[in-house]
C-alpha cells in the first residue's frame, strides 16, 4: 500500500529564472515526461516552489509504496543535481543544487497527501 513521504531541496537559481523548471525536471525523472495522461507511473507527486533571493526551496510530496520510497528520492536528486531543465519552447532553465533532504510529511500537509495516496 501507498505511503506519502516529503522531499525539501534548496537551489540556487538567478532571478529571471523560471522556478517551475526544477518541477519539471521531476516529472521527467519520475514519470519521463512532463506531459503525460494520469496516473504517474512511478509515484503520483506535487512540487511546491517558493524563491527567496538567488535560492528556491522546493517541497515535494510523493506518494509510493516502501520499497520505491528510496527509488523516488533518487531520481529526485538525480534530476535537481543535473541543474538543468529545456522546456518545450527551447529554452533552458538553469540551477545549482545546494541541498536535498528528506522531510516527514508535515501535519497541514496530510489532506494533500491523502490524495496522491488514492491517486
Amino acid at each position: 500500500m501507498r505511503q506519502a513521504f516529503a522531499h525539501n531541496a534548496v537551489l540556487k537559481m538567478p532571478p529571471s529564472a523560471d522556478i517551475r523548471a526544477p518541477g519539471g525536471a521531476i516529472t521527467v525523472a519520475l514519470c519521463g515526461h512532463w506531459e503525460h495522461e494520469p496516473p504517474c507511473p512511478l509515484a503520483a507527486h506535487h512540487t511546491g516552489a517558493t524563491r527567496t533571493g538567488d535560492e528556491v526551496h522546493l517541497r515535494v510530496l510523493f506518494a509510493v509504496e516502501p520499497d520505491h520510497e528510496a527509488a523516488v528520492r533518487a531520481r529526485l536528486t538525480v534530476a535537481l543535481a543535473a541543474g538543468r531543465l529545456e522546456g518545450p519552447d527551447g529554452t533552458s532553465t538553469d540551477w545549482e543544487l545546494l541541498s536535498a533532504t528528506e522531510s516527514p510529511v508535515a501535519p497541514e500537509e496530510t489532506d494533500h497527501a491523502e490524495r496522491l495516496i488514492r491517486t
